[in-house]
């Protein structure tokens, strides 16, 4: 073994410095997953709320800080969990030190900017992965190797809140969805969309009811964050019977006759399904490492970007 060998073997070997930008709440669910896990050490917080950034830090016995390039001369890996206007700014500062980059959805809010993004990471030899943990709940039932159903319902109603006002609720919460449709279906365009909106809590959609056909599919989807209750489930239509799943009663009915790989509890629940957000961090840092490929790629969120533009675009009429 020469040398360049053994000294990349031995990186390899040594755990990764990762960091968070961002020490919101979603920040701090991945600097806790970061510190959890074997295949690297959380470093650093960045925040330019340099309290917030050292709070969040001190839980895990790492540096908070709101020099950023001092952060990002710190780092191996990073993630961006900072307000989705800024997901395109930080994820670029990062690939462009050298840094491997999951990025919170939505990837960019501009199809251009997503590009650039992914064209960095491709021409830099780095992993750009995005944070569609959501994908990774529908792998363990096993409904992304049914094949395409004819339709897809799918609800997501929040209690209003202060966190993502900067973008509407179809950049914030319907992405999951679209981002699942665009897996399904295999297609990052949708041939048809009907859109309308609530606008009630500043110049974004916060309600979002939207019907749009792709690759053949009739999909229904429904975003909110206006609810006095939560409703998140999901039906998929097929043409021998239908599955249907409510997240929040945990419960699952299927009247294919193929069964459902998992249920929502039991001692042998896949990782997908156990914690979907450790599940994507570890196979981020795998992929860093060479053992895997990115579970969800720039192109896949590209893709569920291209499909939120397309139902904004039918809002505005």
């Amino acid at each position: 073994m020469d040398a360049s060998a053994f000294e990349e073997g031995r990186k390899m070997a040594e755990k990764l410095r990762a960091g968070v930008l961002g020490a919101g709440v979603f920040g701090g669910y991945h600097a806790g997953k970061y510190a959890e896990s074997e295949q690297a050490e959380l470093v650093a917080i960045f925040d330019l709320d340099i309290a917030r950034a050292k709070e969040g830090a001190e839980r895990h016995g790492a540096l908070g800080t709101s020099d950023l390039d001092a952060f990002l001369g710190m780092v191996d890996v990073a993630t961006v969990a900072t307000p989705a206007t800024t997901h395109y700014k930080f994820a670029r500062m990062a690939l462009e030190r050298g840094i491997h980059v999951l990025v919170e959805k939505p990837v960019a809010l501009g199809l251009g900017r997503a590009d650039t993004l992914i064209e960095l990471a491709r021409e830099k030899g780095l992993i750009l992965q995005v944070g569609h943990q959501e994908r990774y709940v529908a792998e363990g039932f096993g409904l992304l190797g049914r094949g395409k159903p004819e339709r897809i319902v799918s609800r997501r109603l929040n209690r209003y809140s202060v966190r993502a006002k900067d973008v509407s609720v179809v950049m914030d919460l319907m992405i999951h969805d679209l981002d699942l449709l665009a897996k399904l279906t295999g297609e990052g365009r949708a041939e048809h969309v009907e859109a309308k909106g609530r606008y009630e809590k500043g110049p974004h959609a916060d309600r979002v009811d939207a019907v749009m056909t792709i690759g053949g599919v009739r999909a229904e989807l429904s975003a909110s964050r206006l609810e006095d209750e939560p409703t998140r489930d999901l039906r998929l239509v097929y043409p021998d019977g239908e599955v249907h799943l409510d997240f929040l009663k945990r419960e699952i009915s299927n009247t294919t006759p193929e069964p459902v790989k998992a249920a929502f509890e039991g001692d042998d629940l896949p990782p997908e399904l156990r914690d979907p957000l450790s599940f994507g961090t570890e196979s981020f840092l795998a992929a860093v490492r060479g053992r895997a490929e990115p579970t969800v790629t720039g192109e896949d969120g590209r893709r569920a970007v291209a499909l939120a533009l397309q139902v904004e675009e039918a809002l505005r009429g």
